[in-house]
């Protein structure tokens, strides 16, 4: 291949090349509109550290977080407070991720208590899958896990 030619490849490939660098370059820009507190908690609330959001079909958000206790709260699409799910529930320790599925049903993962939890639409529970541990620190060693706990080590 001549000199020339190797130029002449070289200017047609290096669109493709800037191209295929630079992501996506046909991806089309996000539109949003940033609405400062948007999320409207109740007095006594606090929101903690938002581990997972997730949105249904009727535009409700339910945020799944860690705060002095994990928690699901529900909120409209407005923004306002609806209701808490699954308030001290067994399964919540340390929250990691929510989704809804295509029937509204709220699935919550939870990876301190090691449970994936499915909720109906009105919030009871449908479904726990997995089996919480007891914590290896025992505030009183010796002494039997709760009821429903596994002892450390134990299947």
């Amino acid at each position: 291949m001549g000199r020339h030619a190797l130029v002449i490849l070289l200017l047609l490939i290096a669109p493709l090349l800037v191209e295929a660098q630079s992501g996506f370059p046909s991806a089309p820009e996000m539109q949003y509109e940033f609405v400062p507190n948007f999320l409207k908690l109740p007095p006594h609330q606090y929101l903690g550290e938002a581990a997972g959001v997730a949105v249904n079909s009727k535009g409700h958000i339910f945020v799944y977080s860690r705060s002095d206790h994990t928690q699901l709260l529900e909120f409209g699409p407005d923004g306002k407070f609806i209701r808490l799910i699954g308030d001290n529930l067994w399964g919540f320790s340390y929250a990691h991720s929510a989704r809804v599925d295509k029937n509204d049903n709220i699935w919550t993962v939870d990876e301190g208590g090691n449970v994936v939890v499915k909720f109906n639409p009105e919030g009871g529970v449908e479904m726990v899958l997995g089996r919480k541990v007891a914590s290896t620190v025992n505030p009183n060693p010796g002494a039997p896990p709760p009821a429903g706990e596994a002892s450390p080590g134990e299947p």
